[in-house]
């Protein structure tokens, strides 16, 4: 019976984390490291754990209540849990079960000081570090206080704080079981911690070495500020010195206690700078046994380093994968898509075979490597301008990499029609074309007929044969995508667009004036779809009974009981005439997995009841034509006081041509986005209609698993009628792991991580600084919003958000100003803010954290900032 119980260290790896949970698996991996040397000990393991709890029916009740109770309730957990620790704490271990610890306990000495640690099956995972979730007791000595310290780490399985981290980490407490780890204690001179990434930036190529004096409790408690010593490839580049006036120490008959340090050794340091660079050599062993960077405390006595617990470092960004050891620079695809959210393996594989640049993923995201690009003093230049005009916080990232001269080499300049990786399309894209609307139809009418093509011949596709053919439809998508007069067109817009504010600018003095010039311009589907919704609530307005039920829908079926009111036959055959058009559509819609509007319309009910509540009938077409009549005042302004300067005539005439240029073509800036969607949605029924199919043949459980699945590896299956169901949920656990991570702006392939900053001096104190993209200063109350189908807004609303793709523009008509985390000039939420007149900066660092729902804010769109009034 005694093996079940209890396990030495030597005996277990991190195969075996079911019997000795996460840290007792990787002390015993780490033990078997040559030249790693790790304190005698043994596991008391899960089985023993789940005897102790057979022992109390009544925790069996208690856990289904802790299962029902909501996150957020911190006052019912904090009860519900005490009351679970306090059982287990009185339950008596049973004399077999003490018997074999006591066993154990005698092999490291009787009377040995130890550690007693508690090993969760939940812990140190590749995906959640459960760091200090659970307790740590140093300096236990004799069997009866070992015994006691064994029980009380079996309860602190349910601490408040490890409660609520499994939660928010969507792990069922009735599923985690805890082990113990008893090991003989270290008295070291010096203790800490070794990351082997460094921890802010993300780059692996540095590590960061945290001591002080005495145990490591001290520093992990935040009691003293370590010293900090940075290595990279053997030699320490940088440290920091602290004043360390305490350490803890342990007592001679037990138990630690905190104690001054002597001044006169304060402010020496705690390691050399050779025991610096010998223990992070150490860690690269750690980090390459363990295959990933790793968080590892450690103990310095007698001049030798124990290691008493190495977990993977979670917080760190994934680095692409590039095949060679040479450095790249990965710019990311969300922030100019104004989707930064981590997609499903179905979405990014999509994204990358019908997009036009090699994309990489890497954390639920995509980047595109832009290395050869800055190589290249020309392209080089050309990238950064590009990047700068849609995100200054890339550009100004792209440049903190390029300052650093050794990592991205300077060559001379490809031959013309060289091969270019990545960034824009080639400048041949932004040669003129005419002035003439015509265009703009014809692009649209090709755009329809390619899509009606998709819809006719996608029909009668299945099995391995619809992927053949979806294979040769992405590349026909990419045809329509990279047609050159499209993309004449789009440049047309944004270049009239750039050329009116710099000249306007620099002839008479004024910010942003392409702004008022683009109010309501023709053909942007974007900004018609949010008109159109109100027009929907113009039908549903005048229908009590409609409006009553709508605000109790809670299913998805309810359009069908729309017909059963008065007057709903009308308000369904709206919400249906509007859904045929834009139901394709979504939040985060660039990932074919999220569902659609026309899978979810749930989400559209809470915008349209805003827009019962907050418009007169008719107020789209007057919002449209106020837009325009505005944007004519502006033309007929700026141009009688062009004439009134020298050469007047003259720049009045070139203005004149780039505001006809920018209303031609500028709306159409927003059609192949909707192109795009349009194709991914015919593209997705096709693929779901095929996976009820393998539901049916009984291949897969369910049918949204296929979102786990690559394009190539769902292809796959369909040939072969088999699935690896082990592969779907280890895709299933990262992706939701994957929400944790905030993705960079620009990602090195050192794992460095940069966001950029704002190089500007000319602010307000403590205002939030941005990019101005919409010009105007409005003050009101900030929404902050994260979830569209949550939105309550009332006019003069100020929205604040992470990110707005088309998708959130019917929120648009009901708001009076814009703030977002991520955006450039020229992306969707800026064209439709520009098009419907409200102030908007985007790019604004942790809006949603430091904007709180409900505080009075003023967002100055015409100078990029925006200012916190209460």
């Amino acid at each position: 019976m005694t093996e079940r119980y209890v396990r030495d260290l030597q005996e277990v790896d991190e195969t075996q984390v079911a019997a000795v949970g996460g840290k007792g698996a990787h002390l015993g991996g780490l033990s078997r490291i040559e030249g790693i040397r790790v304190p005698d000990g043994f596991c008391v393991t899960t089985d023993a754990f789940r005897r102790i709890v057979a022992q109390a029916p009544s925790l069996g009740d208690r856990l289904d209540q802790l299962s029902r109770l909501n996150p957020d309730d911190r006052e019912a957990i904090g009860t519900l849990s005490a009351e679970i620790r306090r059982t287990i704490e009185g339950i008596s271990i049973p004399d077999d079960l003490a018997a074999a610890i006591t066993g154990a306990l005698a092999r490291l000495g009787e009377q040995a000081a130890c550690a007693v640690r508690s090993s969760a099956t939940a812990e140190d995972l590749p995906t959640a570090s459960f760091a200090g979730q659970q307790d740590t007791y140093l300096n236990v000595m004799g069997p009866t206080a070992v015994l006691q310290h064994i029980s009380r780490c079996w309860a602190s399985l349910f601490t408040e704080r490890a409660v609520t981290y499994r939660r928010r980490n969507g792990i069922d407490d009735r599923t985690v079981q805890m082990a113990v780890v008893v090991q003989r204690m270290v008295f070291p001179q010096a203790a800490g911690i070794l990351f082997t990434a460094d921890p802010v930036t993300g780059n692996r190529k540095v590590a960061t070495v945290d001591a002080g004096f005495g145990l490591g409790e001290a520093l992990v408690s935040g009691l003293v500020n370590p010293d900090v010593f940075k290595v990279r490839d053997g030699e320490v580049v940088a440290k920091t010195i602290a004043a360390k006036q305490r350490a803890v120490h342990a007592l001679p008959a037990g138990g630690t206690r905190e104690v001054a340090v002597d001044p006169r050794r304060q402010e020496q340091p705690a390691l050399t700078d050779a025991q610096a660079v010998r223990l992070v050599a150490l860690g690269r062993r750690i980090e390459a046994h363990f295959g990933r960077p790793q968080d590892i405390e450690w103990c310095l006595a007698d001049d030798g380093f124990q290691i008493v617990q190495s977990r993977p470092i979670t917080t760190l960004f994934p680095v692409p994968e590039s095949g060679d050891q040479e450095n790249h620079v990965y710019v990311s695809v969300g922030h100019g898509q104004m989707m930064t959210d981590p997609m499903k393996p179905l979405g990014f594989s999509m994204w990358q075979l019908t997009a036009m640049v090699p994309m990489h993923e890497a954390g639920g995201r995509l980047f595109v490597d832009v290395t050869r690009r800055l190589v290249s003093p020309a392209s080089r230049a050309g990238l950064l301008d590009v990047m700068g005009r849609g995100d200054p916080l890339i550009r100004d990232a792209l440049e903190t990499v390029l300052d650093r001269a050794d990592f991205v080499p300077s060559l001379p300049d490809a031959p013309p029609g060289g091969p270019q990786s990545g960034g824009p399309p080639a400048r041949g894209a932004s040669d003129p074309i005419e002035t003439d609307p015509a265009i703009v139809t014809e692009l649209i009418e090709r755009s329809q007929a390619s899509i009606a093509a998709l819809r006719r011949d996608i029909g009668t596709k299945t099995g391995p044969a619809l992927f053949d053919f979806l294979l040769a439809a992405f590349e026909e998508h990419k045809r329509v995508l990279g047609d050159p007069l499209s993309l004449q067109a789009i440049m047309a817009g944004m270049e009239a667009t750039w050329w009116l504010n710099d000249k306007l600018q620099e002839w008479l003095g004024e910010k942003n004036a392409a702004d008022t010039l683009t109010l309501s311009a023709p053909g942007n589907v974007t900004s018609q779809m949010g008109l159109e919704l109100m027009d929907v609530a113009d039908v549903i307005r005048p229908r009590p009974e409609v409006v009553a039920f709508l605000q109790g829908v809670e299913d998805e079926g309810f359009l069908d009981e729309l017909a059963t009111l008065a007057g709903g036959t009308e308000a369904r055959d709206a919400i249906a005439d509007y859904l045929d058009r834009y139901g394709m559509r979504c939040v985060g819609e660039i990932d074919i997995t999220r569902p659609r509007w026309c899978e979810r319309p749930t989400t559209l009910v809470p915008v349209i009841l805003d827009n019962v509540r907050n418009f007169e009938p008719g107020a789209a077409e007057r919002r449209f034509e106020q837009g325009r009549q505005k944007a004519r005042q502006k033309e007929q302004d700026v141009l009688s006081r062009l004439r009134a300067l020298p050469d007047g005539d003259r720049k009045a005439d070139e203005a004149k041509r780039m505001i006809d240029r920018v209303r031609t073509f500028i709306g159409y800036r927003e059609y192949p986005k909707y192109g795009i969607i349009s194709r991914y949605f015919v593209y997705k029924q096709a693929l779901l209609a095929e996976a009820e199919r393998l539901v049916q043949t009984g291949v897969l459980p369910e049918k949204e698993d296929i979102f786990y699945l690559t394009f190539q590896e769902l292809h796959g299956v369909a040939r072969s009628n088999q699935v690896d169901c082990g592969l779907i949920q280890r895709r299933k656990d990262a992706f939701r792991s994957y929400h944790a991570l905030t993705p960079p702006r620009v990602l090195t392939s050192e794992g460095e991580a940069l966001t950029g900053a704002y190089r500007r001096d000319d602010m307000p104190p403590g205002a939030l600084i941005g990019l101005p993209v919409s010009a105007g200063t409005v003050e009101g109350r900030a929404r902050v919003i994260l979830d569209m189908s949550e939105a309550a807004l009332t006019a003069g609303d100020i929205l604040v958000t992470a990110f707005t793709d088309p998708s959130w523009s019917p929120l648009f008509v009901g708001i009076a100003g814009l703030v977002t985390e991520v955006g450039g000039q020229m992306t969707h939420g800026a064209v439709i803010a520009r098009e419907y007149g409200l102030p908007a900066v985007v790019g604004v660092e942790q809006a949603t954290r430091l904007i709180r729902d409900g505080q009075r804010i003023r967002v100055h769109g015409t100078d990029g900032y925006v200012e916190i009034l209460s």
